[in-house]
Order: structure tokens, then sequence, then C-alpha cells
């Protein structure tokens, strides 16, 4: 039904039989660090863990696996639509995005998703236009005012 294990040493490119013995391993130190080969007085090196301790720094221990993500690396997180509309608006028409980029940031305090650069600077470009525009208005009128005072007569 089944061979008898052989008596002679094992061949690597036969599979072991699950009715073989596992042959003997090294042993595992003993708790106290002792090694009989190593001068009395030194123990273990102090960058390898002993045995039984948990290793130190990033790597797995044996039979944990790295986190792995099926379809690549981690995504970004979406960007906010109303942050790019703030920017866009900002050249457009810089009221509506000083209102969008305000929205921008409000939302974006309480979700995960990205664009507070376009948001703020959305907000800084509209604010500036904002001025220049009512600036150039104040202008216009006060050109009106002035250039329209010329006492009546034609």
């Amino acid at each position: 039904m089944s061979q008898p294990p052989s008596p002679g040493p094992p061949d690597p490119d036969r599979p072991a039989s699950p009715w073989e013995q596992p042959a003997a391993g090294p042993e595992p130190p003993s708790s106290r660090g002792y090694d009989p080969q190593q001068p009395p007085g030194q123990g273990p090196p102090q960058d390898q863990p002993q045995w039984g301790q948990q290793p130190q720094g990033d790597q797995p221990q044996w039979g944990q696996q790295q986190p792995y993500h099926m379809y690549g690396p981690p995504r970004r997180p979406a960007t906010n639509v109303l942050a790019v509309l703030s920017l866009v608006f900002a050249f457009v028409f810089a009221p509506a995005g000083i209102v969008l980029g305000h929205l921008a940031q409000r939302q974006l305090r309480t979700s995960g998703e990205a664009g507070g650069q376009l948001a703020t600077w959305g907000l800084i470009l509209s604010y500036i236009f904002t001025a220049l525009g009512l600036l150039a208005c104040c202008g216009w009128v006060a050109l009106v005012a002035i250039g329209g005072n010329d006492g009546g007569t034609y």
C-alpha cells in the first residue's frame, strides 16, 4: 500500500512523505540566551531579537502579511468640485468665486476630499478681482461725475 521510509539521506527531488519523521533541525536557544560556542560574558547580539521576543521595526513576523492592495497603490481622495469652481469663477465672475470658495472650505473641513489649496487660491483671486472691479466701477463713476459737470451749457 505505501512504501516504508528509506534509511538513507532524503532525495531533494522527491517530495516528503506524510509518514516520514521530520528531519531534526536546529534547536532554539534557551531562554537565558546561552550558547556553548560563545565565550562567557557575551550575550546575544543586541540588534537581533532573542528567541520568543517580538522583532522590532517594520518587518512583519512569520505568518503575517504585508497590507496588499489588489489594484495597485491606494487612490488619492477626490477633489472637491466647489473648490475647482471657485478657482474658475475667480476669472469669470469673482463674487461667485468668493461664495463658492467659502462653501468649498466648509465642505473640506467635514469631508476627506482634496482641494484645499484650490479653494484657497480661488478665494484669494476672487477677492483681488472683486476689489479691482469695485475700484474700476468707482473710478468710472468718479470720471462720469467729474466729466458730466460742465456747467450745463452746450
